[in-house]
């Protein structure tokens, strides 16, 4: 006999969301696991965790109504990942950034800032893949993109991602705040974003230089 979790649609959603919360922290702490055993090499672990730390911020903000408490739901779960909490809640940057803070943020490229502007570039990938479209909702996400890009000396003027974002900004700023971008439009967006993404990791030096 088949038994279902849930009742509709939305309960459906909030389970596929816990499902996503658990793997997120669960792929967290084997990630804190492999750099502290010298499994994975510093720059591959602090990319992964980037990612992680922007997914799991996406996903606790939508849920923030169900899932109020992150330890709490740990604790439920029996997950048994602290280093995965500490990660994720109490720090909220990888343990590599952690680690050269002091010297970075007298340094020509800031960790912090690069943090920041991958944080900023999965969220607003984030959003569009969960259909936030009105300009009222991407705007200030591809603003908040724009600065962090802009706080980076290491990334000339014409950088690829700097144009791309001006050039969206200014075609929002046209629109109305609740008008929408049409499917076409996402899509496009969501691809402008991946590919300024990637020329902004393969522009970064590698860790420790």
């Amino acid at each position: 006999m088949e038994v279902k979790l849930w009742n509709d649609k939305r309960e459906r959603e909030m389970y596929d969301n816990f499902a996503e919360l658990f793997a997120i922290i669960k792929a967290t702490e084997k990630l804190e696991k492999a750099y502290v055993r010298d499994i994975i090499s510093p720059i591959e672990y602090e990319t992964e965790c980037q990612k992680l730390i922007a997914h799991f911020k996406t996903l606790s903000s939508t849920l923030k109504d169900t899932v109020p408490n992150i330890e709490r739901f740990h604790d439920t779960y029996k997950m048994d990942c602290p280093a995965a909490l500490n990660r994720l809640v109490t720090s909220g940057v990888p343990a590599t950034i952690e680690h050269r803070a002091a010297a970075a943020m007298s340094a020509t490229t800031s960790a912090a800032i690069v943090a920041e502007c991958v944080q900023n570039f999965i969220t607003a990938m984030d959003s569009l893949k969960l259909n936030m479209v009105a300009v009222d909702q991407v705007h200030p996400l591809l603003s908040d993109l724009s600065a962090s890009l802009n706080k980076l000396s290491i990334l000339p003027h014409d950088f690829e991602g700097k144009t791309k974002m001006r050039e969206w900004i200014a075609r929002l700023s046209k629109m109305g705040a609740a008008d929408e971008l049409t499917e076409q439009q996402a899509r496009q967006l969501h691809f402008d974003l991946e590919s300024s993404y990637n020329s902004f990791m393969a522009a970064l030096p590698a860790a420790g230089t």
